[in-house]
């Protein structure tokens, strides 16, 4: 729950990347075991109350060219069978930074169908305790 400061509002710090496109192979069936595909990634991450408003401090800041980093290499390390397990993955990694208190990560596959912009799972994940 996030305190109110005296005199004001609550405040939220978040980082985001949005609309990152990698070729990644994924999903069950025989042709996309067969060959990559794009997919389309895109994280918000919410920092702890802790970390919240790091102003000009880039020490404090999180730092969204670690995460682009750390889903390129998800992407790159081999067959993943679900979009779910992509963004598990995801969350995994970004929460080794101390400072995200909650994620969310979209990751859609955006050749399926001629007819659907894209498919995909939306996960949202608190900080484990």
């Amino acid at each position: 729950m996030r305190s109110t400061p005296p005199g004001g509002e609550a405040q939220r710090y978040t980082v985001v990347v949005r609309g990152l496109v990698l070729w990644c192979s994924i999903g069950i069936r025989r042709v996309e075991r067969e060959r990559p595909q794009r997919v389309r990634i895109s994280v918000e991450l919410t920092a702890t109350d802790d970390a919240s408003q790091p102003g000009e401090d880039r020490r404090r800041v999180i730092n969204y060219e670690k995460v682009v980093a750390a889903i390129r290499q998800i992407a790159a390390s081999g067959h993943i069978d679900l979009c779910e397990g992509f963004a598990a993955r995801i969350c995994d990694a970004c929460f080794a930074d101390p400072r995200v208190g909650h994620i969310r990560v979209e990751v859609d596959k955006i050749d399926i169908f001629a007819d659907a912009e894209a498919v995909g799972a939306v996960i949202e994940r608190d900080r484990p305790d």
